[in-house]
């Protein structure tokens, strides 16, 4: 009897131990869309730009959270570039003549999580600075800087609507984090987009305006860093969106 308890006892345990996700799998199920979708395709400057606007995305997000002092909602964002994405892009940062800056995003993790505002501007510029190497490095290599410029912030745009397909279900907003994620994504893109305006206008006014247009709608569905309740867009509508302002940067005559 006990020997034939023993034997299913084991059965259950190799059953259990099956049905585990592996660590790679857990960490695909646990990772923030942003990053279990990394597109395969992107050239590596664009790839490596977009994770670097990405970063920015979270960081302007929970700025702007910590502006309203709202620390706990702030600092998983802050995490999120250090726990998700700078693993990626490590090996690469020589490239780009950026030093390596784990070690302060980890310091302005600890910074907003400790609610500690007077060193928090000091902690956030050392990231700052660094992500500003980045983009020395990344512009050094390119000889059309907005056209870049518009690519990497199209790159960034296209990861919105995952993050925000992660946030809504049924019409109501279940997870906070995604809606925000994607608004800062959103904001980041057009931020891009507006630093290469004038050279932008001077090749085609219409496209720019159009792309505009697009993320002004998304700008108002987003408009506020504190999640509705309720989804103010479906995720197709974002999508759909999105693609619209990527097909009129594809209008734009950026060549040499």
């Amino acid at each position: 009897m006990k020997a034939r308890t023993a034997f299913w006892l084991a059965i259950g345990v190799l059953i259990a131990v099956a049905a585990m996700p592996s660590p790679l799998q857990a960490q695909a199920e646990t990772a923030p869309p942003a990053v279990a979708k990394v597109p395969a395709a992107l050239p590596q400057d664009i790839a490596f730009g977009r994770f670097i606007g990405l970063i920015r995305g979270h960081l302007l997000t929970g700025d702007e959270l910590v502006g309203q002092r709202q620390w706990s909602a702030a600092h998983p964002h802050f995490g999120f570039p250090s726990e998700e994405i700078y693993g990626v892009i490590r090996e690469e940062l020589h490239i780009y003549k950026t030093p390596p800056f784990d070690g302060a995003l980890k310091a302005l993790t600890r910074t907003v999580q400790a609610h500690n505002a007077k060193q928090y501007p000091k902690a956030l510029q050392k990231v700052e600075a660094a992500l500003a190497a980045a983009d020395a490095g990344l512009k050094a290599r390119q000889q059309n800087w907005p056209r870049f410029m518009v690519e990497v912030a199209i790159a960034v745009l296209k990861t919105a609507p995952d993050e925000y397909d992660d946030a809504v279900a049924q019409g109501r907003i279940v997870r906070p984090i995604g809606y925000q994620t994607a608004r800062g994504f959103i904001l980041q893109a057009d931020r891009m987009i507006e630093t290469a305006a004038p050279e932008l206008t001077a090749k085609d006014a219409v496209a720019l305006s159009e792309m505009r247009a697009g993320l002004a709608q998304l700008k108002q569905a987003f408009a506020s860093v504190t999640a509705p309740k309720l989804a103010v867009m479906e995720n197709a509508a974002v999508s759909a969106i999105v693609s619209q302002i990527e097909a009129a940067a594809g209008k734009l005559n950026l060549a040499q």
